[in-house]
């Protein structure tokens, strides 16, 4: 199914520009709260504790939001965390300089984040036919990139118009404006908990969701040493807006290759796609080793950004139907929770082995995570085949 005839569809405009505008804080916050810290005259080290706190909270606060939406349903779950979350940055904004109250800011505004992109995901097969999913994934693919690449500009234009305060209470309203969108369509309203079998380990009782979601651990951590490295690559090399020209190129690429992927039907099954594209992944991480001049440099965040977005389509398909009935929308909590957590252990190591060995060797953690997250497909492979249906696929969507 082409893009075009995928967003004339009855709400997927709505609802992809809701869930859009509604996750910006969440791109945002990496960068607008440690500058409104710094800027109150708070240490680099309590800035540091802060961005942990924040981080260690939304990785928690994800699978239980997660939980809620599945056993009360969507709109009870989000609008009282968009209003919660709204809340902690209101209070970072009043008070960024007091580090008791940043500290309860920061978990209230990461642990009640609203869970809008698990939300979204498991919408999708029902308003989109069965040959366009792949397409509807690979758009939110590609709006995930949108947000890295735009919420650091949305707080560069707030700080060079007012401040870093600013950007908080924008956040706030962005965040609410969001779920307002998206809790008020239809879809949303309407939709109801599957039945679901009691068991204290919701999805991940499924041995296939629990291969998949700890590949990604190794995925997430080659994307979080990825941004240590061209941080130290662009402080060493002359080029133009430095790291963040090469993360833009890089989210350029995974842009491109999210719609690339979405275009068609590939031949293949999906597990095999996404082994491809993380052998791919390493391949290119793997020329990081040589330290390359910027022109090969900006080659490789191409292709590296080509074969990332893709895996990412794959994960969302797959871990929607590897999910048990009921759990989708924690299964999808737990997918974010454990890249980020990968990607934060990934920043940490090439931080420490940068300071002592250099970006060579600190590229070597990429490579390793992209490896291990192979190895773990590779040794798992049996319990990621997926069920055949029962019946014939859905040929138009429910809310037509």
């Amino acid at each position: 199914m082409g893009y075009l005839a995928l967003l004339r569809l009855p709400f997927i405009t709505r609802l992809l520009t809701g869930s859009l505008v509604g996750r910006l804080p969440g791109g945002m916050s990496i960068l607008m709260i440690p500058l409104a810290l710094r800027r109150s005259g708070l240490d680099y080290g309590f800035v540091g504790l802060a961005a942990g706190t924040l981080a260690v909270s939304t990785a928690i606060g994800g699978p239980v939001l997660g939980r809620l939406v599945d056993r009360v349903g969507q709109v009870r779950v989000l609008v009282p965390a968009a209003a919660a979350s709204g809340i902690g940055f209101a209070i970072l904004a009043l008070a960024p300089g007091d580090r008791p109250t940043v500290l309860i800011g920061v978990v209230l505004a990461g642990a009640a984040a609203p869970p809008l992109e698990p939300c979204i995901r498991i919408l999708w097969p029902s308003l989109v036919p069965a040959e366009g999913l792949a397409s509807a994934y690979s758009l939110d693919s590609a709006a995930q990139e949108l947000i890295f690449v735009s919420g650091p500009l949305v707080v560069a234009g707030c700080v060079a118009w007012a401040s870093p305060v600013a950007a908080l209470w924008l956040g706030a309203a962005l965040g609410a404006v969001g779920v307002l969108v998206v809790a008020t369509t239809r879809p949303v309203r309407g939709w109801r908990p599957e039945p679901r079998e009691a068991h204290w380990l919701g999805p991940l009782r499924s041995p296939g969701l629990v291969v998949l979601l700890t590949s990604l651990i190794g995925l997430g951590i080659a994307i979080g040493t990825l941004n240590v490295v061209l941080v130290d690559y662009a402080e060493h090399h002359r080029f133009p807006g430095g790291a963040g020209t090469l993360m833009a190129i890089n989210a350029f690429g995974s842009l491109i290759g999210a719609l690339v992927y979405g275009a068609r039907k590939w031949r293949g099954s999906p597990t095999g796609h996404l082994l491809v594209l993380r052998i791919g992944l390493g391949a290119a991480y793997a020329l990081l080793l040589l330290v390359p001049a910027p022109p090969l440099m900006v080659a490789i965040m191409v292709v590296s950004g080509v074969c990332f977005a893709p895996s990412l389509t794959v994960l969302f398909m797959l871990t929607g139907e590897l999910a048990p009935a009921g759990t989708a929308t924690e299964a999808f909590a737990w997918l974010i929770t454990l890249f980020n957590v990968g990607a934060a252990t990934g920043s940490a190591i090439s931080g420490f082995v940068i300071a002592h060995a250099g970006l060579a060797a600190a590229a070597v953690t990429a490579v390793a995570g992209i490896g291990a997250a192979v190895l773990v497909q590779l040794a798992g492979r049996r319990y990621l085949r997926q069920p055949e249906p029962e019946g014939p696929a859905l040929e138009t969507p429910v809310y037509a």
